[in-house]
């Protein structure tokens, strides 16, 4: 059994300037997995850079709310939202609430640096 903690999980600035904590990662928990999982969170008021994966990603809202960007279409999120963003895409997220947007990041086939472009602001 693989059981890990969030608090034992390093946070880092990511890419996209989230603030991010990876759990789940086929290269770093040697676990027979294909996809990440990571702990995300945006602070108030912030957005992250737009950026693209080119592989599938989605987004689990736990906490906080947003604004969901993904190519020229946007939407509220919030607790209990899934996103599926698509390979390729530009996406970015934005906090609009009064507290942190914290969500999961589910990335099949894992993230890895190659398969990402920040775009910027």
């Amino acid at each position: 059994m693989f059981v890990r903690s969030l608090a034992d999980c390093a946070e880092f600035v990511a890419g996209d300037d989230s603030l991010l904590r990876e759990l789940l990662h086929p290269d770093k928990a040697k676990i027979d997995i294909r996809y990440s999982l990571a702990h995300a969170r945006v602070p108030s008021g912030e957005t992250t850079k737009r950026h693209r994966l080119a592989t599938s990603e989605v987004y689990y809202i736990i906490e906080g709310t947003g604004k969901m960007t993904i190519d020229d279409e946007s939407r509220e999120v919030g607790p209990g939202c899934a996103v599926y963003i698509p390979p390729g895409t530009v996406q970015s997220i934005q906090n609009t609430g009064i507290s942190d947007l914290v969500f999961l990041c589910i990335v099949d086939p894992a993230w890895c640096p190659e398969d990402e472009e920040i775009l910027g602001d």
